[in-house]
């Protein structure tokens, strides 16, 4: 796939703080790449210096052959985690003033404003004060004034935060949609389950610096060991002595089995003892959230993740 924007070597300070230590990355036409890390870890700063709000102390970013203040911004779209759209600007005047400052012709921006407010449940609206809406009501109007303009890359920062789950399955499909027809999808989220249902590819960064890098698949393999989750009361003696058992964590009668790295799960099931109680089991690699967690506070009881490079 085509390569949109490029992020090389990007670094960046505030007084003697260094946020970002040599941050480098893709994200190519038609495809969802999360960036992901805890609160401080440098998303938000390296967002701002992709949209021009701030200027990187080295490295560089390149979009469309276009670097620093040359990159074309009339074919980016962002949806900021803080929202901040005019209150007191009725839906239709702020979402064609929005189209306008992004250079879009305003009966074309007027058509998709009244195609996307009736997708998204907002049909009748467009004279309604935006201080009137709803929450939710308000998150889809800044949606849509992120994506009016037909942008090549999009960058959606917590998309999904105060969703009922009926409009974060509109915001899925709508995502999905926008991707499968050919715009870069830069994603931040912290809600692990969708991005691990969502992204092609992730990027996650620790203390300005990158840990994880590449597609899902990618990233279980290299990081992600199996783990066997079994209901039944069990010692922990009993189970801490399986072959093929890294650690153990139980809570009441379920316990929570972390293999070696690469067990074969169809051979390594057959160790498990007659003597074990299964009132129901199951065998599946650690999940995206795990392995946030693990990064995020330093636990380090996962395998160290790999340089990976899709």
């Amino acid at each position: 796939m085509e390569v949109l924007l490029t992020v090389e070597g990007l670094e960046k300070s505030f007084k003697e703080k260094k946020i970002l230590k040599g941050i480098s990355f893709e994200v190519r036409k038609g495809e969802i790449m999360s960036i992901l890390g805890p609160n401080g870890a440098g998303k938000s700063t390296t967002i701002r210096n992709i949209m021009g709000i701030m200027y990187p102390d080295a490295g560089s970013i390149t979009f469309h052959h276009h670097t620093g203040k040359e990159i074309p911004r009339n074919k980016i779209g962002y949806l900021p985690e803080e929202r901040g759209l005019y209150k007191n600007v009725n839906v239709m005047d702020i979402l064609l003033y929005l189209a306008e400052l992004k250079d879009y012709p305003a009966d074309k921006a007027k058509e998709r404003a009244l195609h996307y407010l009736k997708k998204f449940d907002l049909e009748g609206k467009e004279k309604v004060n935006v201080e009137e809406l709803s929450k939710g009501m308000g998150q889809k109007v800044q949606f849509i004034s992120s994506i009016i303009h037909e942008p090549e890359l999009l960058i959606l920062d917590e998309p999904f935060s105060g969703l009922d789950p009926v409009s974060q399955e509109l915001f899925k499909e709508e995502i999905r949609s926008l991707a499968d027809g050919g715009t870069a999808i830069l994603l931040s989220s912290h809600q692990m389950n969708l991005v691990e249902e969502m992204c092609d590819r992730l990027f996650m960064i620790q203390r300005g610096q990158k840990v994880i890098y590449g597609t899902l698949d990618e990233v279980k393999k290299e990081y992600a060991n199996f783990k066997c989750t079994i209901h039944g009361k069990n010692s922990y003696q009993d189970l801490e002595g399986i072959e093929g058992v890294q650690r153990v964590e139980q809570k009441e009668e379920v316990s929570i089995l972390y293999l070696e790295k690469d067990i074969e799960p169809a051979l390594w099931i057959k160790n498990i003892p007659n003597n074990i109680h299964i009132q129901e089991l199951k065998l599946n690699r650690i999940s995206l959230h795990e392995i946030f967690i693990d990064i995020a506070t330093d636990r380090n009881l996962l395998k160290e993740a790999s340089e990976l490079h899709a």
